[in-house]
Order: C-alpha cells, then structure tokens, then sequence
C-alpha cells in the first residue's frame, strides 16, 4: 500500500496523526521503505541505524497497543502483516 492507502484505512477521523494505530501503519510503510532501499545499498548504516529506531519505535508502540486494546492490535497485525 502506499501512504494515501494507509492513512485512509487507519485513521480515526480527518485530522488524525496521533493515535496509536496510525502511527504503526506509517511507521510500518516508511520500515519496508528503507528495507527495500538497504537490499540494493547493503553498505548504508546510517539508514540501518534510523530503520532500526524505527523498528524499535513501532515496537513499544504495538506493546502499547496490546496491553490497551487487544482486539485492535491483532487488526493491525493481521492487516499490516507484522509478526507472522
């Protein structure tokens, strides 16, 4: 999907940027972004480095989402394709 994709299915109303479920898409899409990236260009570590912090961002997020709203993170799991 792209950006227009995933902001249209996850947000929770016009204006949203902040909710949790949101932020994973995105975070979700720029992470496939920079693994596509980092497979022609291996030697890169500074983009490893910042798609690793992202890896890192969207994980305590989804832990956040799991301990909140259980139904809506196995959603966003099955939708987005994350831990399979």
């Amino acid at each position: 999907m792209n950006k227009k994709e995933v902001k249209e299915v996850f947000k929770k109303h016009d204006n949203d940027t902040g909710s949790a479920e949101f932020q994973i898409s995105q975070l979700t899409n720029r992470i496939d972004v920079l693994t596509d990236h980092l497979r022609s260009n291996p030697g890169d570590n500074s983009s490893k480095h910042g798609m690793l912090k992202l890896v890192g961002k969207r994980s305590r997020l989804l832990n956040y989402l799991s301990k909140d709203n259980l139904s809506v993170y196995e959603n966003i799991l099955t939708s987005l394709g994350i831990r399979k």
